[in-house]
């Protein structure tokens, strides 16, 4: 198993930093989340950033996708549409620093009524097919993220999960801690083509983002992963994770 974990609980470091510390403590992968200071548009057309300090170490990078104040599943034409170019600007910074995948969110709604629901998942799918297709392109496989047990969201269930990776042509991030909050954590272990899983803990009904082994997250379902990011807050935390994990192989 190929053990990461995901910047935000080192957010306001460098990426010397996060190269550095994952190195140090034998990780082998990361997930930089792409917010503040690392928004792929800044990172892109700033000079400073040496991108050959990736070359220099022996990690796998993905690149978890703006999603603060995004939603490719907006009413409104003119936030689809800025989604689109920062998930197409996401896909150029993988490809500038030779990362291999792009991961999102699939997007909610903000008033809660089904015809509402069914075309704001048109709209998602609509725009992720197309962030999907330049990917292809650009040789960077963009994965989509279920969400928790929330009637807002959309990947809700592993069936869903699943419709939105059939329909956009993509591939699957699982969220662990996502799917505790439903009925069957289980069931998007059956998901068609995914490429890894985020890791966290929480009591079963809100996502609580608990160092593992806090919640109720069943932690023998995480052997036989083979790529797990752990998504935490706290550094730390990520370390006290990284550990239980491995006591779990």
């Amino acid at each position: 198993m190929k053990i990461g974990f995901s910047t935000l609980a080192l957010f306001m470091g460098s990426f010397d930093q996060f190269l550095e510390i994952a190195s140090k403590d034998g990780f082998q992968l990361i997930e930089i989340l792409c917010e503040g200071p690392y928004w792929p548009r800044n990172v892109l057309m700033v000079n400073t950033i040496d991108f050959e300090i990736f070359d220099s170490y022996d990690i796998d990078i993905f690149l978890h996708s703006p999603t603060i104040d995004l939603n490719p599943a907006s009413l409104n034409p003119g936030i689809r549409q800025e989604t689109l170019l920062q998930l197409k600007e996401t896909i150029d910074l993988a490809a500038k620093i030779e990362s291999s995948i792009v991961t999102t969110h699939p997007g909610m709604i903000h008033r809660l009524e089904e015809r509402v629901r069914n075309l704001g998942m048109h709209y998602s799918i609509e725009t992720l097919k197309e962030v999907n297709e330049y990917s292809e392109e650009v040789g960077i496989n963009f994965s989509v993220e279920n969400m928790p047990n929330r009637y807002a969201y959309f990947c809700n269930s592993s069936a869903e999960h699943q419709l939105f990776v059939d329909r956009c042509g993509c591939y699957a991030t699982v969220d662990l801690g996502h799917a505790n909050t439903t009925a069957n954590p289980a069931s998007f272990f059956n998901i068609n083509n995914i490429l890894y899983y985020h890791v966290s803990d929480n009591n079963g009904k809100k996502d609580q983002h608990l160092t593992l082994g806090e919640g109720s997250l069943d932690l023998e379902i995480l052997s036989g992963i083979d790529k797990v990011v752990i998504e935490l807050n706290d550094y730390e935390n990520v370390l006290k994770s990284r550990d239980l994990i491995i006591s779990f192989q």
